[in-house]
């Protein structure tokens, strides 16, 4: 009977803690499980450093790597704990935007390739509009004066 009791609590302590939200973003979120290691491992250097045979208020004053180490654990904590505290970030894909920037640039040049009047108008604004001319050649002879006319 005490092995079917312990497989039940068991079983109820394993459902609790898969519809537990802060568990899961445990298990999902990396940066949350590096922040709460990273804290971890500083209390631990932490603790260490205070249990050498000191005092602990002479140890928290005076030993700068022991004030190191809380400064990193209670970091470290404040950061896992604002974590828990936000919603969770949607990773958006940044493909999808450069993916849209191809999109318009093909549109663009189609546009431009297929429209006379849209290939004109870009073209003037490169490159200014075309001047109309008359073109008179200065190569050929002058024409000569008309002779006068003799009455006689």
């Amino acid at each position: 009977m005490a092995a079917k009791q312990r497989a039940a609590k068991a079983g109820n302590a394993a459902r609790a803690a898969r519809n537990n939200p802060y568990l899961q973003r445990i298990v999902e979120d990396e940066d949350l499980r590096d922040n709460l290691r990273t804290a971890f491992e500083s209390a631990r250097g932490a603790y260490t450093r205070m249990a050498n045979g000191k005092a602990p208020t002479k140890a928290l004053m005076e030993d700068k790597k022991l004030q190191k180490e809380l400064r990193q654990a209670a970091q470290a904590l404040n950061e896992a704990g604002s974590a828990l505290r936000q919603p969770r970030k949607r990773r958006r894909r940044r493909r999808s935007l450069g993916r849209l920037l191809v999109l318009a640039m093909v549109g663009g040049v189609l546009a431009i390739a297929l429209s006379e009047g849209l290939r004109s108008k870009v073209l003037d604004a490169l490159f200014g509009s075309e001047e109309e001319f008359d073109y008179t050649s200065t190569t050929t002879p002058p024409t000569p004066s008309p002779e006068p006319v003799s009455t006689g």
